[in-house]
């Protein structure tokens, strides 16, 4: 049997790896900042974490949502004390799509309504609702597309008030940053009227923080900076540091009852054994302040470089914007001096979404394998 041919592959086979350092089946060492999509941050088998998961599955891996499960509880609280996100509630599922999925069904359920606004260049998963709010029409299936979203331009937030007053919105959901297409944010006021857009029309406001949350920005999560208020909160990616895992956080005037969501596999003691050994680790050793200062030398060393229009982003959440397509560049860095990059929807645009343990000997490789490369561009000038 062949595999279904949808992933263009590099050919790389890690086989191994520790903090940023990921092995392939030869032997070669890569500097990987990139971190699977932003999926690894505490990095790549750190102690605590392999001693969390391996402890767990010696005694207990899975049992489904019909029992007890205390692993839940604890880390419902532990987020709500490390996130600052006080009196949510917490549904635990397997990844970011799946939380979007279950946002995206809860505020429609609470609105009664069914109509979803999002933004262009926005990517919010490839299941059913969550990929007719992400704005790739390549990837929507005739199926997904009988959903109605509206597309609005980041920041434009007339456009936003006009639909919704037209009273058949369930949900605005939103990149505080977005991730795929391009590293883009807006302003304060615009985060800030979106609330009370929200607020006014009766509408579910769902803050995305799949790849952003879990300390990526420098904040728990990315909104934060801001001091708005989603109605639900979507995570995933770095919440396992690799063990699929996701959630939304559910602000208590959203009611349960018996049905209203449900999952096999989310909430397993597997993945609330990794995810609260990624919040163990965070706080103790003080990543989301090693995610700002590592963000201030890394935005330090990119003064000066040829071709740079701009770097977008915050903390981790990083993108080097050039005036030219990247995708020769990122070979390069993968192939001659074994760098994992990350590519995004903006041709011209490097992703970097590295560990948050990084350094800045990582970041000086980086940069020092950055310019040997345009210089060769500039022909060796």
């Amino acid at each position: 049997m062949s595999l279904f041919n949808v992933y263009p592959l590099f050919d790389i086979t890690p086989v191994r790896a520790k903090d940023l350092a990921v092995y392939d089946d030869k032997g070669v060492e890569y500097l990987d900042l990139y971190g699977g999509h932003a999926v690894i941050s505490i990095g790549h088998s750190h102690p605590t974490y392999v001693s969390a998961i391996s402890d767990q599955v010696k005694n207990l891996g899975f049992y489904s949502n019909a029992i007890q499960n205390p692993l839940q509880e604890s880390l419902a609280s532990e987020l709500e004390r490390i996130s600052g996100c006080k009196d949510y509630q917490l549904f635990l599922c397997n990844s970011g799509a799946e939380a979007n999925e279950n946002a995206l069904k809860l505020a429609s359920f609470h609105t009664g309504k069914k109509n979803v606004v999002a933004f262009k260049n926005s990517f919010h998963g490839r299941t059913s609702a969550a990929v007719a709010a992400t704005d790739d029409a390549k990837i929507v299936a005739p199926l997904n597309a009988q959903q109605h979203v509206d597309f609005v331009a980041l920041g434009d937030l007339a456009a936003v008030e006009s639909i919704l007053k037209e009273g058949e919105t369930c949900a605005v959901i939103i990149e505080c940053i977005q991730g795929v297409g391009g590293l883009d944010e807006s302003t304060p006021e615009f985060y800030i009227g979106l609330e009370k857009l929200c607020k006014t029309c009766n509408v579910m406001l769902i803050a995305d923080e799949v790849q952003s949350g879990f300390g990526r920005t420098g904040d728990f999560f990315a909104f934060q900076k801001y001091g708005w208020t989603p109605d639900i909160i979507a995570m995933a990616k770095g919440m396992g540091n690799g063990f699929p895992i996701g959630g939304i956080l559910i602000h208590p005037n959203i009611k349960a009852s018996f049905g209203l969501l449900g999952t096999t596999f989310g909430g397993n003691h597997l993945a609330c054994a990794a995810s609260l050994a990624v919040l163990e680790v965070l706080e103790s050793e003080k990543l989301m302040v090693n995610a700002d200062e590592m963000s201030g030398y890394f935005i330090q060393k990119s003064q000066n470089l040829p071709h740079l229009k701009t770097v977008k982003g915050r903390g981790l959440m990083l993108g080097l914007e050039f005036d030219f397509s990247v995708a020769e560049l990122r070979k390069n860095l993968i192939h001659k001096h074994k760098i994992f990059t990350g590519s995004a929807k903006n041709p011209n645009l490097i992703r970097i979404l590295p560990p948050l343990t990084i350094q800045k000997e990582h970041i000086d490789l980086f940069y020092e394998a950055l310019q040997q490369e345009l210089l060769l561009m500039n022909g060796g000038q």
